[in-house]
């Protein structure tokens, strides 16, 4: 399998960077620089909180807006610039969209490229081995672990995230939803529904 031009950290690199910062977390706690329980509220929100709530404000608007939804499927970057989301994990992002006929789902089979100002950090088992090998090889079965009970005549793609091409999944809007409002769309929308590991 060739690289398609991936510059990102790999697996020895990674686990190198998360001791160090392991280390760097102790000592700045134990020197009463950091408060341990700040520091993991700041790391939730950012994991399933902000990140994903921008995703979800995305989606939502999608949703009700058939004509940004037009302009978030040619071009992710500027559709998702127009709610001033941006940054440098966002700055190559396509927008797949799930329809009737075929789900999909993200992957980063040699890293970890995931895009951040959407969706927030990337979850652990996003970055872990397992999954990055085996939803290529065997997606419908992952995603059955998942939850995802998927008819055998619906397709799933996956897409394969590179340093130079991110992908967000835009779901398919929930039945009995056609009266809420943007915000209220929005609550429905969670960080795993827009990587294709969850339904909405």
């Amino acid at each position: 399998m060739s690289d398609r031009g991936h510059d990102h950290s790999h697996d020895e690199e990674e686990r190198g960077i998360a001791l160090r910062v392991k280390a760097l977390e102790r000592v700045l706690i134990a020197k009463g620089a950091v408060n341990a329980d700040a520091l993991d509220q700041f790391v939730d929100a950012y994991e399933t909180k902000i990140g994903p709530r921008n995703g979800a404000m995305v989606v939502a608007r999608a949703w009700t807006d058939p004509a940004y939804q037009k302009r978030l499927l040619e071009d992710g970057v500027a559709a998702i610039g127009e709610f001033g989301f941006s940054g440098i994990e966002g700055d190559h992002l396509r927008v797949i969209e799930n329809t009737d006929e075929t789900h999909n789902v993200v992957v980063c089979t040699l890293c970890s490229c995931y895009p951040w100002p959407v969706l927030g950090l990337p979850p652990v088992w996003y970055k872990s081995p397992p999954y990055r090998s085996r939803i290529v090889r065997e997606p419908r079965a992952v995603l059955a672990e998942f939850g995802v009970e998927l008819p055998e005549s619906k397709n799933i793609r996956v897409w394969d995230s590179t340093a130079d091409l991110r992908y967000m999944i835009l779901p398919q809007r929930p039945d009995g939803t056609e009266d809420l409002e943007e915000e209220a769309l929005a609550d429905l929308v969670t960080r795993d529904g827009m990587i294709g590991t969850a339904l909405v």
